[in-house]
């Protein structure tokens, strides 16, 4: 198995724990992202994955159902993902990307990695639950902002910051970082 492909699977494992938990009820809940549902921010995660790999050869079959059980689309999903890049040919293939040269498996890891550890936060805001993210997934997220730099603020991927409370914990303050505020 290919280091992309065991870095995808430990940030999709505790989404996949997130997302099992939600109540079938609060996939229509609101979320921190403007507009979207739960299931929209899942449904984002799924497509733009998907839309990633295909710009790179990558079939994954048909798009998971997300209506009946989103929580299994996504299992489905992340399965087809992490067995495409077990393949060190595809991880491994380069191509200049928007932060320049890398490859399929770094890009997958750096940039979508940190979209569902993100949008993993959203769905448990949604679910009114905890996203029990860890301090090196806090210090993952912090690197992915700074690495972005003001790309992190371009339409369609983060809202400008926010001013977190004085006695915020560090989870909050770094959300606030990317437009996001905890609900009470």
């Amino acid at each position: 198995m290919t280091t992309a492909s065991t870095q995808y699977e430990a940030a999709a494992r505790p989404l996949s724990a997130v997302l099992d938990a939600v109540p079938q009820d609060r996939w229509s809940a609101p979320s921190p992202c403007e507009g979207w549902t739960a299931r929209d921010v899942l449904r984002h995660l799924i497509e733009t994955q998907r839309d990633y790999l295909a710009g790179h050869g990558v079939d994954l079959g048909p798009a998971p159902d997300l209506d009946s059980d989103p929580a299994a689309a996504w299992r489905d999903h992340a399965k087809r993902v992490q067995e495409v890049m077990a393949d060190d040919e595809l991880a491994e293939r380069e191509y200049d990307g928007h932060f320049g040269r890398t490859t399929v498996g770094a890009n997958l890891v750096r940039f979508y990695g940190f979209d569902m550890l993100v949008h993993r936060w959203d769905v448990a805001q949604a679910a009114g639950a905890d996203a029990g993210l860890t301090a090196d997934e806090l210090d993952r997220i912090e690197r992915g902002a700074d690495g972005f730099g003001e790309a992190l603020y371009l339409d369609g991927v983060c809202r400008p910051g926010v001013e977190a409370p004085a006695d915020a914990d560090r989870e909050a303050r770094v959300l606030a970082r990317l437009g996001r505020a905890a609900r009470a």
